[in-house]
């Protein structure tokens, strides 16, 4: 884990607003800055670089940022088995919260076949949930990108709505 500061708590502005010069129309793009966004998504792509898919070969690679400024990697990680393959985005998060960081502002997820990135990689179902375990729906911010260039930019609500988490439990 590296530590990054950077201004990533920006206030939000109105949804479909775009990063001006970066052709970039994610509703959230303007609530975290582009620097972060190339950082977390450049880490994203060394991640995938270490990813172990032999079976599916699509490789996948995540940085996650706590607010302590601390960056966590991840990369998906295969097994024959199938049910015990754990993602790029799960990986960093449980490796964050082995090391006792629970507070995360952002995660950028890169990801395609044999370790190229043709296309946005989303986040799966399960890794969702597990961002909702940890994070504020709609101050967490979900970045998939193709490129340091070409990047998409949502809240974890966006993405999960009506998400279940702690709060649903009185927690």
């Amino acid at each position: 884990m590296e530590e990054y500061k950077d201004n990533f708590d920006l206030p939000a502005k109105a949804p479909g607003t775009a990063l001006k010069g970066q052709g970039n129309t994610s509703p959230a793009v303007d609530r975290i800055s582009d620097l972060m966004c190339r950082e977390l998504i450049n880490r994203a792509i060394k991640a995938q670089k270490m990813s172990y898919a032999p079976y599916s070969h699509w490789n996948v690679g995540a940085a996650l940022l706590a607010k302590n400024g601390n960056i966590i990697t991840g990369c998906n990680i295969e097994n024959a088995a199938y049910t015990p393959t754990n993602c790029a985005e799960r990986t960093a998060f449980f490796k964050a919260v082995s090391e006792g960081i629970r507070e995360f502002a952002a995660i950028a997820i890169v990801g395609g076949p044999d370790y190229t990135i043709k296309d946005y990689c989303a986040p799966c179902g399960v890794c969702r949930q597990v961002m909702m375990e940890f994070c504020d729906p709609k101050k967490f911010y979900v970045i998939i990108a193709k490129s340091e260039d070409a990047y998409l930019v949502y809240t974890l609500e966006e993405i999960l709505p009506m998400g279940f988490g702690p709060k649903n439990l009185g927690k």
